[in-house]
């Protein structure tokens, strides 16, 4: 079981808040139970330290956190 970072109080309101309306779920509720706050899969496998301290951050799985953290490919297209 995890522990969610500790924020200051108005920021950790706003994130519940956030997280309930967004995807019905609390991102320290998610935290503690190794849930992931957006897709609401389990979270207990991560690729490294980084992305392990990450969930206990936002409540990210290592699936979610890709689809945020990772840069879209370039369309070749788009290059001129």
């Amino acid at each position: 079981m995890a522990e969610p970072a500790t924020k200051h109080p108005a920021i950790e309101g706003i994130l519940e808040d956030v997280g309930k309306i967004a995807y019905g779920r609390s991102r320290v509720k998610s935290i503690k139970t190794n849930i992931c706050v957006v897709c609401g899969k389990p979270a207990s496998r991560f690729r490294d330290e980084l992305s392990r301290k990450e969930f206990t951050i936002s409540g990210l799985c290592q699936g979610c956190q890709d689809k945020v953290f990772t840069e879209p490919a370039e369309d070749v297209d788009d290059i001129e």
